[in-house]
């Protein structure tokens, strides 16, 4: 669903497995809505390599593109579905990506053109869900899991996102977005549980200056939150990695 953090948890899961030392490239496959550029804190155009390649901005130790990158500020992007898939297939192929252990690619709300393309493009090692625990929110994860289950793309797990809010003056849990509907969206589905990343305000401000939060120098309780989760994610990947051929694509949706 839009706003439940799908490009937080992407910027996030990204740069945490770059710190934890793996080569890692981030594609930013909302072409309508890109956001990476400024939760990375990336600016200016790409490059071209000596092969006439697009070389990708790189902060935080992560290569990222986006189509951010090559529109002027503030512009819409007013595209009909086949220039929206044509945009992804470009930046899968026409990237100098490098040898990356992960790619980890931010996917926009819905079941639409960005999905299907990445499912007949390449071959997708998995997905992960992101939720809040609102019943609205978990209306929409079921329609995505449903999509990525009939084109064959496996699910490594689910994360849910803004799971409470901590009172700065009285330490109690508020739930805004209700509670557990995550977890049990989890457990009767069959998936994984990758945990619960709390409300912190320091998410927000990362996001907005460019420094992810599993970045910062002091991490709040969400981003240990998001290591965990990268943590876990990759010991799953690392599984699949080792039980079937073909690299590492890692999709968010």
């Amino acid at each position: 669903k839009g706003g439940v953090g799908k490009s937080t948890v992407a910027v996030n899961l990204a740069v945490a497995l770059a710190r934890d030392g793996a080569e890692v490239g981030l594609l930013d496959a909302d072409i309508t809505g890109p956001n990476v550029p400024m939760m990375l804190g990336l600016d200016g155009q790409p490059g071209k390599s000596e092969n006439e390649k697009i070389l990708p901005l790189s902060r935080h130790g992560v290569k990222a593109i986006s189509i951010q990158f090559f529109v002027p500020p503030g512009q819409p992007i007013i595209w009909r579905g086949p220039l929206v898939g044509g945009a992804i297939q470009q930046f899968l192929r026409d990237v100098e990506w490098g040898d990356l252990d992960y790619l980890v690619i931010d996917l926009p709300p819905g079941t639409s053109d960005a999905q299907l393309t990445l499912a007949q493009a390449v071959p997708i090692s998995g997905s992960v869900l992101v939720t809040t625990p609102q019943e609205v929110a978990l209306l929409d994860v079921e329609k995505a899991l449903a999509m990525f289950k009939r084109t064959s793309v496996p699910v490594i797990g689910l994360v849910e996102n803004m799971s409470g809010l901590v009172c700065p003056h009285c330490s109690e849990i508020i739930d805004l977005f209700g509670r557990g509907g995550g977890e049990r969206f989890a457990r009767e589905h069959d998936l994984e549980f990758l945990g619960q990343i709390p409300l912190d305000i320091t998410v927000r401000q990362g996001g907005d200056v460019g420094v992810p939060a599993v970045a910062q120098r002091e991490p709040g309780p969400a981003a240990v939150a998001l290591q965990n989760m990268a943590r876990i994610v990759a010991a799953r990947m690392s599984v699949r990695a080792a039980t079937s051929a073909g690299q590492p694509v890692l999709t968010i949706s």
